[in-house]
């Protein structure tokens, strides 16, 4: 029935996902198709103001050409021959704008298909503008024959008479023009409106349809949650109530605690010494490949025949007791290693015995320990003054342990929960004396697991950015990180942002600044790193500068294969994830700083 919902649950979120593409999608469509049509009646726009240009220049135009003519009718000099030139010129040239009014014209983007009212009023004009031309090409023909004065004024009457009517008539068209141009903007407005209504109808169909379904399905998921937590702590009073009337063999506790405690390298193997499992590190310690499945855990620790029945001899006498200690291998590498050793018997079912085999690498401590032997034969002089020498480098390997140690046992979380569960389920029922010392040491090694728990949580995700955002994140990050390294390492917040981004955007610009300060901290060896965070509308910017030794860009970047080379490009990968851009800028000898621009959806 759980499965069942959560495949229902499964379906319905994957539904929601595609109802949000299909509105995304639909906005995306009804502003492309707003820029198509607002581009298109823009052109229309264009060539209507070119159109009402050129009538309002053809009336211009029948206006010299009657002034021309008059002037060549009563004026008589010696330039009157390139006065009549200049005239067929604007003539001719008044022809061509009125036929391509008309008729259009594809070089002028003038149309040629225009409306009832222009076609008639050209229509009107016709008539007029041709006996003008007519009258105009006669009067140029009397001049160049050199006909008689009077018949031209008959010609040039006929020219006055018509201009003004032709005048009025083009005022008409100009006129309808502007008034037609008037409509389409007005039809323009209007869709534009309708665009703008059904835009915000699908928004609003998202609301309704996507972010408040998710937005429920959310509280149901946290009620779900709040209801498991519920029942981890009614299982958690339950296991207690259960372990009072258990028995358990405190040298088995002890032996499963220490096991978890020290080591991380592990396996389970059966009372015959056959492996049934092999932790991932251990079997590369031993190189344990699927190949040589088939072999005993004794023949894959060593390959010496002497030491391999030495070893099945040993689990054969303490697979019920256990044991612990240290022993030495030799891997295929002929490299000797140390491994303090435990042996772990732990019941899975009833009559059905394995063995938890725990073990810690001591190579580095035994290698010290020899070191100690060895300057402990010399003379004492020689020992004070090597004595520092020697703690230094014992202290530095068990730091280094220990470091490895945290980040093994972190590792190792799901082992150990694995080992208690099965110490719990190998408890006898009869016996209740050691029943609270048995509550009391669970308690403690519960405890244990939840603190490392937290701890590795903590460092996946810590707490302030789920809870509060990344100003918050970045402020602590900064703090903690100064405390820890001595560096000064400070935050500013220069613009106040305080919004909230999705989750993963916020994930991401934490892990970059992150790595930025410690590459800061472990190549540049800054003593000084400030964080800067600012943002505009449309984007957040974080910059992360230092003090530190600097370095060339180009050479770093082509150096792929070197840690900062991969530091670097894990950089740029992570920040195109969330489609941002990141800059670096480095001297030599001055300092680096690292840029992050990151768009702000809204």
């Amino acid at each position: 029935m759980k499965k069942d919902n959560q495949e229902a649950e499964k379906i319905t979120f994957k539904n929601l996902r595609r109802l949000y593409f299909f509105a995304l999608l639909t906005i995306a469509l009804t502003i492309i198709i707003s820029q198509f049509l607002v581009q298109y009646n823009l052109n229309q726009q264009l060539s209507d103001s070119k159109i009402i240009n050129f009538s309002g220049k053809q009336r211009m135009l029948s206006q010299k050409i009657v002034k021309e003519v008059l002037i060549l009718h009563y004026v008589s000099d010696s330039a009157t021959a390139k006065k009549t030139s200049h005239l067929k010129e604007v003539l001719e040239l008044w022809k061509k704008n009125q036929n391509a009014l008309e008729n259009g014209n594809d070089s002028l983007a003038f149309p040629k298909e225009k409306s009832e009212t222009l076609n008639k009023l050209y229509l009107e004009i016709n008539p007029i503008f041709n006996k003008i031309a007519q009258t105009t090409d006669s009067f140029l023909l009397n001049l160049q024959q050199k006909k008689s004065t009077s018949e031209n004024q008959k010609l040039v009457q006929i020219i006055l008479e018509n201009e003004g009517i032709f005048l009025s008539k083009m005022n008409q068209i100009v006129t309808q023009y502007d008034l037609e141009a008037h409509e389409k903007v007005t039809e323009q407005r209007r869709i534009e409106y309708w665009i703008f209504g059904f835009t915000l109808l699908v928004l609003l169909l998202e609301f309704f349809f996507i972010f408040k379904p998710t937005n429920k399905k959310i509280e149901r998921l946290i009620a779900q949650l709040l209801s498991s937590e519920k029942k981890a702590l009614k299982l958690a009073y339950d296991t207690e109530i259960i372990s009072e009337i258990k028995e358990n063999s405190v040298k088995e506790l002890k032996s499963l605690n220490y096991a978890m405690e020290n080591t991380l390298l592990y396996c389970r193997i059966s009372p015959d010494g056959s492996i049934i499992h092999i932790g991932e590190k251990f079997a590369k310690l031993l190189n344990y490949t699927k190949f040589s499945s088939n072999k005993k855990f004794s023949e894959v620790l060593t390959e010496d025949e002497k030491e391999q029945v030495n070893f099945d001899r040993l689990i054969f006498e303490k697979q019920r007791s256990g044991w612990q200690g240290e022993i030495k291998i030799i891997n295929k590498d002929e490299k000797e290693i140390w491994l303090d050793l435990s042996m772990v018997p732990v019941m899975i079912k009833k009559d059905e015995l394995e063995l938890l085999i725990v073990c810690f690498n001591i190579t580095e401590r035994k290698k010290a320990q020899r070191e100690v032997e060895r300057l402990n034969l010399e003379n004492t002089t020689e020992k004070i003054n090597q004595q520092k020498i020697i703690s230094s480098k014992i202290v530095e390997n068990q730091e280094n342990e220990q470091n490895r140690i945290a980040k093994e046992i972190h590792d190792g979380i799901g082992q150990m929960l694995t080992g208690l569960k099965f110490s719990l389920e190998s408890i006898n029922l009869d016996d209740r004396e050691k029943s609270e010392q048995k509550i009391e040491y669970l308690k403690k090694l519960s405890l244990d697991i939840i603190k490392g728990v937290r701890t590795a949580t903590f460092n996946l995700m810590p707490p302030e950015l789920s809870d509060h955002g990344i100003v918050s994140s970045l402020a602590k990050l900064t703090q903690e990180l100064s405390k820890l390294t001595g560096k000064e390492i400070l935050f500013y917040n220069k613009t106040d942002f305080d919004q909230r981004l999705d989750s993963l955007i916020e994930i991401n610009i934490y892990r970059l600044t992150q790595e930025a300060i410690n590459n800061a901290i472990k190549y540049a060896e800054s003593t000084h790193i400030i964080v800067q965070l600012s943002h505009s509308e449309t984007l957040l910017s974080i910059i992360v500068d230092d003090n530190g030794k600097g370095f060339d860009v180009n050479s770093v970047d082509k150096k792929r294969n070197s840690e900062s080379g991969m530091g670097l490009l894990f950089m740029k990968e992570r920040i195109q994830y969330i489609n941002g851009r990141v800059f670096m800028n480095s001297i030599p000898g001055e300092g680096t700083r690292i840029t992050f621009n990151i768009p702000i959806l809204k």
